[in-house]
């Protein structure tokens, strides 16, 4: 999934989704919510517009396509907004990938990972970003989009 609202003049912010969010709007509603995945990314494409910028987003359950994503974008985004999901806790290559990414970089999720199972308590991703933004669904994603915004 790519959305993508590029003018020449707007700098671009990529946005990735990792593993299961693809299922958002139907996957455990009662955690995340009903807004689609698709929704999400129209969302944070038509906000980012009115700042200036474009965004690019994709999502993967893949954890070596995540960590490729990175590692592309860091010669054609001017920041990043991360739903790691699932590899929060347990990739160490992908918090490297994020350590190499020489641009800011906000860390989201939409449930709070910290009133939920102690294993989703740690976050190998969190070192290396500017902020962690959880707990407030939806909203999550815009609030990272609009620090990121402001930290470039």
């Amino acid at each position: 999934m790519t959305v993508s609202s590029k003018a020449n003049s707007e700098k671009t912010i990529l946005v990735l989704h990792g593993p299961n969010l693809n299922l958002l709007g139907t996957r455990e509603p009662e955690v995340y919510g009903s807004v689609t995945l698709a929704e999400i990314d129209e969302m944070l494409a038509g906000h980012a517009t009115t700042k200036g910028f474009s965004v690019y987003s994709s999502q993967s359950n893949h954890e070596g396509a995540l960590i490729d994503m990175v590692q592309e974008g860091a010669m054609s985004s001017e920041g990043l907004v991360i739903n790691p999901a699932g590899y929060t806790h347990t990739s160490v290559a992908l918090a490297d990938a994020i350590k190499a990414y020489p641009h800011p970089v906000i860390e989201v999720h939409l449930s709070n990972i910290y009133a939920r199972e102690a294993f989703r308590h740690h976050s190998y991703i969190s070192p290396y970003a500017q902020g962690v933004i959880c707990g407030l669904g939806v909203l999550g994603y815009r609030v990272a989009l609009d620090a990121l915004i402001e930290l470039l």
